[in-house]
């Protein structure tokens, strides 16, 4: 049989087929931006699953993102405020609370999320190549959803209240970066140890609830003070609550010892970063 021509009469040669391994880069490496890019249609599909996901054969649907943070400034209110009579710095309690748990429901279910995002998708991370960072990315968008709608909630009752922002509310969207940031680095840590240890998800939960009272979702800041000051300043939540807080309600500005918290949150994401570009190659074999 005579060999094979190209179309300008010369000799065709084979090629052998060849096996391609694709897999995800050994020991510490940088996060590939523009790989995740690539696959920010992965990312999408993920987040609007996860959406559906948690309102499918739901009886209130979305109306569960309005009654959580309303039923939980409902409690903080009678028990904070008209029972221990906690001072709230002038801004009526009822929508300080609001803002507290709209940002703290906000954060735990997003960090909830991450951390399950891997365990929760082992077709994929076993059988399929893919940046495994989608993964979490994915799981702390939908929340902000939820918080949209919460935060037009928070519209009607300031004027219930006859709170009105200033200036400070311009920078509300950079107050939701940092707080998705540190959703996601939080994630990201727990994302990676629930990988090998299943018990990480007992743990986070109680971890979590002792954060909350750490935390001024219920009470504001300035009811902290003396010796337990510094240590409260390494909160990366509270600084946090108090910028929302003071671009929402026109709260005291955060002062320089946010920038404690400030620290710790980037200290929380690029930790973050590193653990999980570390034991990502290995994610497939143990999980």
């Amino acid at each position: 049989m005579p060999a094979p021509v190209a179309p300008d009469g010369s000799p065709m040669t084979a090629v052998p087929d060849r096996w391609v391994e694709n897999r995800a880069p050994t020991g510490w490496h940088k996060v590939d931006v523009r790989e995740l890019w690539a696959y920010r249609e992965l990312i999408a599909f993920l987040a609007i699953r996860d959406v559906k996901v948690r309102y499918k054969q739901a009886a209130l649907g979305m109306v569960w993102a309005v009654l959580q943070p309303l039923a939980g400034a409902l409690v903080f209110t009678v028990v904070f405020d008209r029972i221990a009579n906690l001072p709230s710095d002038g801004i009526p309690y009822p929508v300080l609370a609001f803002v507290g748990v709209t940002v703290w429901t906000y954060f735990t279910t997003s960090v909830q999320t991450a951390m399950s995002s891997l365990v929760g998708n082992v077709g994929l991370v076993t059988k399929v190549y893919f940046p495994r960072m989608a993964a979490p990315i994915a799981a702390v968008l939908p929340g902000l959803l939820d918080m949209g709608i919460s935060l037009g909630i928070l519209a009607i009752l300031l004027v219930i209240y006859g709170v009105a922002p200033g200036l400070p509310l311009l920078l509300l969207p950079v107050w939701i970066v940092i707080l998705v940031a540190l959703a996601f680095g939080v994630g990201l840590v727990l994302a990676t140890l629930n990988v090998r240890y299943r018990d990480v998800k007992g743990v986070s939960g109680l971890l979590l609830q002792l954060w909350l009272f750490a935390s001024p979702v219920a009470y504001a800041s300035s009811v902290v003070e003396g010796r337990w000051g510094p240590f409260y300043d390494l909160n990366p939540m509270a600084g946090l609550i108090d910028a929302f807080r003071w671009s929402l309600l026109g709260a005291p500005a955060p002062g320089l010892d946010s920038l404690a918290s400030l620290a710790v949150l980037v200290v929380i994401l690029v930790a973050g970063l590193a653990i999980f570009a570390r034991e990502e190659r290995r994610f497939a074999d143990i999980i």
